[in-house]
């Protein structure tokens, strides 16, 4: 359990201190108030980054450093940050120094932001994201396939502009991008297959409609064979991609999509109903993530209930009695009615100052 946190010159906090409960802690206070902070701080020392900033951004305006202190159970964790070109960041766990923060010592943590609720109607890069953000946390050794990945591809695409570049010089690059293609398209492929077997059940749990409902990941090759695949596909097509300046095939080009039947959610459904799918998906992120570490995730939910109807919200709470949960809101009223265990962390325009 994450019981306090301290941040001095983080974001809009100069020096504050909060304790927090064990079940939901419903964090409410006027926009300003710095509510969405600290759950980006609680963030910070639970995966180590934030989701929104980069670490120079974390620092208090004209700050020269920024620091938090947390206890998790009954260790200290405290992570400190030094401006710079980039900035500095480090950690401090049980005593023991790190410049990264190891990933057997993240916390499981699932975050539910407003941008979320966009996902299934957005560009697919915000749904390869959610995969790969699970993956993350579940499949040791992804979260280095992902950065490789991503290095290769970007070489690749610098190279793809360079004028004098000749077919020879892309072989190698092309032969490193299927094999990590591979890897990340059959890894995300995987955690499809296992979201697809419950989805159904979450959806009509939550929306009370017997609605046909299935998640696909969409790839024009098989699983199989990708390698082969991909990289007859980056040869032949490499005269397109040295006009486009971009590479046109692999994972990075690959979706996820939610069906009705057998018709894409977005192009048919109701708000409500891309609501509904969405906050299963993150139920369905919620139990992959304790499954797979055996560890009760914490959940950080940023104003999400503001933007939930009433049936939405009390259908949501089923999911968060057996979480430790930090909520953000303006309006307490809304949220604490749907729980009788909470603990109510008041902010008011000052209090980050």
């Amino acid at each position: 359990m994450l019981s306090s946190i301290s941040l001095q010159h983080f974001r809009s906090y100069d020096d504050a201190s909060f304790e927090f409960g064990e079940g939901v802690n419903i964090i409410v206070g006027p926009n300003g108030s710095g509510k969405t902070n600290l759950l980006e701080a609680l963030l910070v020392i639970a995966q180590g980054m934030s989701y929104r900033v980069s670490d120079a951004d974390l620092l208090y305006f004209g700050a020269e450093w920024a620091r938090l202190d947390a206890y998790i159970g009954d260790a200290v964790r405290t992570v400190k940050l030094r401006a710079g070109m980039p900035a500095k960041k480090s950690f401090e766990i049980d005593g023991k120094q790190h410049a990264r923060l190891p990933l057997i010592k993240q916390l499981p943590t699932v975050l539910f932001e407003p941008n979320h609720l966009l996902i299934l109607q957005g560009n697919p890069e915000g749904r390869r994201t959610y995969l790969d953000d699970i993956l993350e946390q579940t499949k040791p050794g992804y979260a280095s396939f992902r950065r490789n990945f991503k290095r290769v591809l970007a070489q690749r695409n610098a190279l793809l502009k360079h004028q004098r570049a000749g077919s020879q010089d892309f072989f190698p690059w092309d032969l490193r991008l299927s094999e990590l293609g591979a890897v990340i398209h059959r890894s995300r492929a995987e955690l499809v297959e296992r979201l697809n077997k419950d989805i159904g059940s979450l959806y009509h749990g939550l929306s009370h409609n017997k609605t046909d409902i299935s998640v696909r990941y969409e790839s024009r090759f098989s699983t199989e064979d990708y390698e082969s695949q991909l990289l007859r596909l980056l040869e032949a097509n490499l005269s397109k991609d040295l006009v486009r300046g971009f590479t046109s095939y692999g994972p990075h080009r690959e979706d996820m999509q939610i069906y009705f039947g057998d018709t894409p959610i977005h192009l048919l459904a109701s708000r409500g109903e891309v609501r509904t799918a969405t906050l299963v998906l993150k139920v369905l992120e919620l139990l992959e993530i304790e499954t797979a570490t055996n560890t009760k995730p914490i959940l950080l939910l940023d104003d999400v209930f503001s933007e939930l109807d009433g049936t939405r919200r009390r259908a949501l709470t089923t999911y968060l009695s057996a979480y430790q949960t930090f909520l953000t809101t303006t309006d307490a009223d809304i949220v604490v009615k749907h729980f009788t265990n909470s603990s109510i962390i008041p902010l008011s325009t000052g209090s980050t100052q």
